[in-house]
């Protein structure tokens, strides 16, 4: 197995051990579970690319990458729900599109036609990371120490500037993920209307 595939394999890890400290009751749980989501997002950022630099694309690789993303983000935003962190209809919303864009992908695979990753796919991976993160830091933060709350927990307008942020990144979130899955399935749309 080539190290891109080990770096996916270990993402499977990574979401589970970052639900296990979420939902942990130990001291630091949250910090825990950033630091653990973080090296998750490296090991999707370095997987790519180390397999497009070494030439190490497989088929395993093509599959089980953009799973190991879905289920990792997904994995995050129903925890939120979980731990009052984000409104369940946000998170029903972005993982009803991500299971729709899958479903999507494998009715194209069935006709042996590939689905290229679109501009707005990944503005809505990002949206959603920057999301996830500044959740992560608003449960974590005051954990840190005196410094951590000089840097986050300044206010504007009577609240800390993440908790501001936090709440602009999650509407962004679902934003970007409603309009990017929205057009990705009007513009592919004869894939399934042909089968209607």
């Amino acid at each position: 197995m080539n190290l891109p595939n080990k770096l996916t394999l270990s993402r499977f890890a990574l979401t589970v051990a970052f639900l296990a400290a979420i939902f942990s009751e130990i001291r630091f749980h949250e910090t825990i579970a950033l630091a653990l989501f973080l090296a998750a997002s490296l090991t999707d950022y370095y997987d790519g690319m180390i397999a497009r630099r070494d030439k190490l694309i497989t088929n395993f690789g093509i599959l089980m990458d953009p799973l190991a993303d879905k289920i990792l983000v997904c994995s995050a935003f129903i925890a939120f729900v979980g731990r009052d962190l984000m409104p369940a209809w946000m998170v029903v919303l972005i993982v009803a599109r991500e299971l729709a864009i899958t479903g999507l992908r494998l009715l194209a695979a069935a006709k042996n036609v590939v689905l290229a990753a679109e501009g707005y796919g990944k503005h809505k991976t990002v949206s959603q990371m920057v999301a996830i993160i500044s959740i992560l830091v608003l449960a974590s933060y005051e954990q840190w120490g005196g410094w951590a709350d000089n840097v986050f927990g300044s206010a504007i307008f009577g609240a800390p500037w993440v908790a501001m942020f936090a709440e602009l990144s999650k509407w962004l979130a679902v934003m970007f993920t409603v309009i990017s899955g929205a057009m990705y399935l009007w513009r592919n749309r004869n894939l399934y209307l042909q089968d209607l």
